[in-house]
């Protein structure tokens, strides 16, 4: 048998997944109602859709009812045969409703959005820069270029 400690235990904060207690959490109801609202436009049976996800119908109506939680791999699948970005279950959420988030109902403090410098590898001229690069069909002029282009980087803005 494990020993009790003798130090008081701060009590555990509720990890989101009930918003109250034996009630689901009002995001995974909305994400169910999402993808409810996807299937029946597409004229799909839950049988159907479960079959093509590998579950059992009983599945279905449990993440359409938001008693079971969607993971994000099951959500992957569910955007590609349902045809809708991933985006699509979580559009129209109410205030409200947002404010039910896990982190919201266990008290987290939201930290300050940090501006990031868009990533210049998915740039057309990044790309163009790399794709030209590598048609350069000798190694050794490769490897010149390359330390030119650090040489120049180096001297930045020096004109």
């Amino acid at each position: 048998m494990a020993k009790k400690s003798a130090g008081k235990t701060k009590p555990r904060k509720s990890s989101g997944r009930m918003a109250s207690k034996g009630f689901p959490n009002p995001i995974d109801v909305h994400v169910g109602q999402r993808m409810r609202q996807r299937r029946t436009l597409l004229g799909m049976t839950q049988e159907t859709l479960a079959a093509a996800i590998g579950l059992t119908f009983q599945q279905v109506q449990k993440y359409e009812k938001g008693s079971n939680r969607v993971s994000s791999s099951r959500l992957f699948d569910l955007s590609r045969i349902l045809d809708v970005p991933i985006a699509f279950f979580f559009e129209d959420i109410p205030g409200d409703v947002q404010n039910k988030s896990p982190s919201k109902l266990m008290g987290v403090k939201v930290p300050e959005l940090v501006e990031y410098e868009p990533d210049p590898t998915m740039k057309r001229e990044t790309l163009e820069l790399v794709r030209a690069y590598y048609r350069i069909p000798h190694r050794a002029t490769r490897k010149r270029l390359a330390e030119m282009v650090k040489v120049l980087a180096k001297a930045g803005g020096e004109e």
